[in-house]
């Protein structure tokens, strides 16, 4: 069985730094597509960053939601089977429960629909 443990969540000033992980167990994830969405209260479940390996020699294929490029990044450490997600210049409007989640293959997919194995949330929130 599945199972993803995400951590590194808390309160934060706007325009400070967090790093979220997500360790997964029961499975080796390292041909897995990995992702991170988020929910605020009152609204659905949104997309943010994907990480997959598309073959050997192209490495790691990164993907963000348009309101996230250029301050978060993601990345993983498949010894460690852990994906991360580093969060810079955050904004009151990342506040929500940030969610880890993986898909057996690869693909740049956002739909909530599209993964297969969730973990249960790690809150994220940023004051003005």
């Amino acid at each position: 069985q599945v199972q993803l443990v995400e951590s590194g969540g808390g309160l934060v000033q706007a325009g400070g730094s967090l790093r979220l992980s997500c360790a997964a167990s029961g499975r080796t994830f390292s041909r897995d597509t990995m992702a991170w969405f988020r929910q605020a209260p009152g609204e659905d479940r949104e997309f943010v960053a994907s990480i997959n390996s598309i073959s050997w020699w192209s490495g790691d294929v990164t993907y963000y939601a348009g309101s996230v490029k250029g301050r978060f990044t993601i990345s993983r450490d498949n010894n460690k089977n852990t994906v991360y997600l580093q969060m810079n210049s955050l904004k009151p409007e990342d506040t929500a429960v940030y969610y880890c989640a993986g898909r057996v293959g690869t693909g740049q997919l956002v739909g909530v629909d599209d993964y297969n194995y969730w973990g249960q949330g790690t809150q994220v929130t940023v004051s003005s």
